[in-house]
């Protein structure tokens, strides 16, 4: 079997993907937008964002559960048929709720119901390839994920941009769907290579012991609601809210992957200070550090030309540029409470749940009770203000447990991950590659 890569190589691998993946979400967005008019892109939108929760929630009830496997004493490949069983059970699961599910969406008609029909067809060969990427980082096999991720991304551009001008969501998400099918040909047969002979049980996924629905759940209260809430908005109020709102997220994509590498790799980092409330003050440099990021970032797109906009997101530009302060403010609020949120991990994991929980409800009522007033900058701004309350909580709740010394607490080693909307497992056993990141959209989306 071919030797695991060095710590180091593991590493660079491991951010590159990161990298790789989250510019190949923000290229696909752009690319759409520019091969399809407002009324398109806005469709193509909200059946991305339906896409976004369907990753979260089987990267949620697979992959996390996937990356905390390790090798039974005496069971050598336990690790390896893990990998396999859950490859396979992604795709049996997603082919036999996508077919059906298409071809009633199919026969009900209309546009929106064609795009999630086209989303349907091609959600196995997606959701399969992103499962392979959890696998190879379970595996300490990095570089494996960035050769997939990195032909993706190959395939996918001009699978895009060969469509013609006006293209429909339907057409544009088959294009984008079947555009994995490379990418996953490779990590499969990639994947057969460290596993063969390893066996699979793709049934242990729908045992009552799966700790996949534990985190599922946590998905539901951290991260899908904000995302269903702005899905609603387009099935009910506007679909144009949830294309003006994705574009404005979409120039965003250099902060999504500086909150990726934040919380992939933030607690073995804390874990390594000692001291608690060095831990804190170190977390709050870094939210600042980033919030001042988001400032600085958000006043080039300010001055960013028109006609830069126009060729970077087409028609959408101008619902997008009027959201860009809302959207910076919320961005700036969600970098300090992500490292509150990561201090909490490390500190006590237990006391993150229940900050989801209530304040992504109170995000979800910020976004709906903004659109009432406001229309889609009203939206905009509730999703900041959402960012903000969780923020606040999280940090007083930290200055609560690090001012009470009764408390005894220490950084807890192998901590896990911040509850913020992309979750990864902390570094062990020598494992120096932080796994894949959820997906598409990037944090801005869960508030």
């Amino acid at each position: 079997m071919p030797r695991r890569p060095r710590p180091r190589t593991a590493l660079i691998c491991s951010v590159a993907d990161q990298g790789v993946s989250a510019g190949t979400n923000i290229a696909v967005l752009i690319v759409a937008a520019r091969r399809s008019d407002v009324h398109a892109f806005a469709t193509f939108s909200l059946v991305y964002t339906v896409f976004t929760v369907l990753l979260g929630l089987t990267v949620a009830y697979v992959g996390q559960a996937l990356v905390l496997e390790k090798d039974e004493p005496g069971e050598g490949r336990t690790v390896a048929r893990a990998c396999r069983s859950a490859v396979v059970f992604t795709a049996l699961a997603t082919t036999a709720l996508g077919a059906p599910t298409a071809l009633v969406l199919w026969a009900a008609g209309g546009t929106t119901a064609a795009a999630l029909a086209a989303l349907a067809l091609v959600l196995p060969l997606a959701l399969t390839q992103e499962t392979t990427r959890y696998a190879f980082s379970t595996l300490q096999r990095p570089h494996h994920a960035l050769t997939a991720d990195a032909l993706r991304l190959a395939a996918v551009l001009p699978a895009l941009a060969l469509q013609p001008p006006g293209a429909g969501a339907p057409r544009l998400l088959l294009a984008w769907g079947l555009s994995a099918l490379p990418a996953l040909a490779v990590a499969l047969w990639l994947l057969r290579r460290h596993t063969r002979g390893a066996g699979q049980d793709p049934a242990r996924y729908l045992r009552r012991d799966h700790l996949g629905r534990r985190f599922a759940v946590e998905f539901g209260v951290g991260n899908a609601g904000s995302q269903l809430a702005i899905i609603g908005l387009g099935l009910i109020a506007n679909p144009l809210a949830v294309g003006a709102l994705r574009g404005a997220t979409t120039l965003y994509g250099p902060m999504n992957v500086l909150f990726n590498a934040a919380t992939g790799f933030g607690p073995p980092l804390l874990n390594r200070v000692g001291d608690p409330r060095r831990a804190a003050r170190a977390a709050g440099a870094a939210g600042g550090v980033l919030a001042g990021m988001a400032a600085a970032w958000t006043t080039v797109l300010l001055l960013l030309l028109d006609g830069y906009g126009r060729a970077l997101l087409g028609d959408t530009w101008a619902s997008a540029a009027r959201l860009l302060p809302a959207t910076g403010s919320q961005y700036a609020a969600m970098a300090l409470g992500t490292c509150a949120l990561l201090t909490l991990r490390v500190l006590r994991p237990r006391t993150t749940l229940p900050i989801q929980l209530v304040f992504s409800l109170v995000s979800v009522g910020c976004l709906l009770g903004g659109y009432a007033l406001g229309g889609v900058l009203g939206a905009a701004w509730g999703l900041c203000v959402g960012s903000a309350a969780k923020g606040a909580a999280s940090w007083l709740r930290a200055a609560r447990l690090l001012g009470a010394p009764h408390e005894g607490l220490r950084p807890v080693r192998g901590a896990g991950n911040c509850a913020s909307n992309h979750n990864a497992p902390a570094v062990r056993d020598g494992q120096t590659g932080a796994p894949p990141n959820a997906g598409p959209g990037g944090p801005a989306e869960t508030s």
